[in-house]
């Protein structure tokens, strides 16, 4: 591991006045940062812990929740609020890693991790988002994990969150800090597809600090929910994942939906394709096969992820039967 200078931030200028120096990184549970350092693959020149700057959960007056980007995912998975009006969130972070890493792991962090790619990991192996113009190994290797949608010639990599599927179809706001002042970002603005820049992860500015993410206050959120597919019941990560909020009228038609998929992406998927053919059509099996189809159908899968737009398909369906079969009283986890 290279040699690296270390600085508690004691509030959030300090962060951002001290993050925006060259090779500055900020650190919040390490969980993702303290390995890739490890490999050698992240070599920053200081670390900036922002542990102590806001991780409070809380409701406000205008119905919206905000959860600062200091709050540990067990935290956040447990709280009362998130348990009953955004159970999606919940199951995601309880579907995420183990409990000893969701203890240590911040929402901050979790926003920013990097994908779990072999190859990116693999310093013998030629990887664009490590390494920009080295070539993509996983295009022509074993890509059984890798993107079916939006991918590029440059990268096929996905993003690893539970959480951060959840966040994206329950329309989260990020609130960002820089040397410019703050801004907020819609979720689906944060992460950026491959492109030709793969290793740029996000839009985030150099330096820019993440303060927290507000959740809207959206009804229908509260029959919402999140299913994983994987190869093991712990500690894996998703072959394909669903998160979904459905709201369904007396008459039996979607009167309004989110969708966002995981597993399948650079970026958690929003699937806004599935949501638009969703809307104002009966709340049965066959609109929502249709629905999925329609969002999957410019999926490109690789030599040995053919399965996963069938996969993604079939998920979908079923969270969103389930959605409409379950209680509201039965959603929290």
């Amino acid at each position: 591991m290279t040699p690296f200078d270390y600085a508690r931030a004691g509030d959030t200028a300090a962060a951002v006045r001290m993050g925006s120096v060259a090779g500055a990184r900020y650190l919040g549970g390490g969980t993702n940062l303290v390995d890739l350092m490890r490999e050698n693959i992240e070599q920053p020149a200081s670390l900036v812990d922002v542990t102590g700057l806001g991780s409070a959960i809380e409701e406000r007056a205008d119905g919206t929740v905000w959860i600062g980007a200091a709050a540990r995912n067990t935290a956040i998975a447990g709280h009362a609020a998130i348990r009953r009006r955004y159970p999606a969130l919940s199951r995601a972070i309880l579907a995420g890693a183990s409990g000893q890493i969701r203890n240590m792991a911040t929402l901050g962090g979790n926003l920013l991790q990097r994908t779990r790619c072999t190859y990116f990991y693999d310093d013998a192996a030629r990887c664009n988002k490590r390494e920009p113009g080295s070539g993509c190994d996983a295009i022509d290797g074993f890509n059984r994990i890798h993107a079916i949608l939006g991918a590029s010639v440059a990268c096929v990599a996905t993003h690893p969150s539970d959480m951060c599927v959840a966040l994206a179809a329950l329309d989260a706001v990020v609130h960002l800090e820089g040397s410019a002042g703050a801004r907020t970002l819609p979720f689906d603005a944060l992460h950026r597809l491959p492109g030709g820049r793969p290793d740029r992860d996000t839009e985030l500015q150099p330096g820019e600090l993440v303060t927290g993410i507000e959740l809207p206050s959206l009804a229908f959120a509260a029959r919402s929910t999140y299913r994983k597919v994987r190869d093991r019941s712990s500690y894996a990560f998703a072959l394909v994942s669903v998160a979904a909020a459905l709201d369904v009228g007396g008459d039996g038609t979607v009167r309004d939906v989110r969708i966002a998929l995981g597993g399948v992406a650079h970026k958690p998927w929003r699937a806004h394709i599935a949501e638009q053919s969703l809307r104002g059509q009966p709340a049965t099996e066959a609109s929502f096969r249709a629905a999925a189809a329609a969002e999957l159908a410019d999926a490109a899968p690789l030599t040995h992820n053919a399965f996963k737009p069938e996969l993604a398909r079939r998920t979908i369906v079923a969270v969103l039967s389930g959605l409409t079969e379950t209680p509201m009283k039965e959603m929290a986890p």
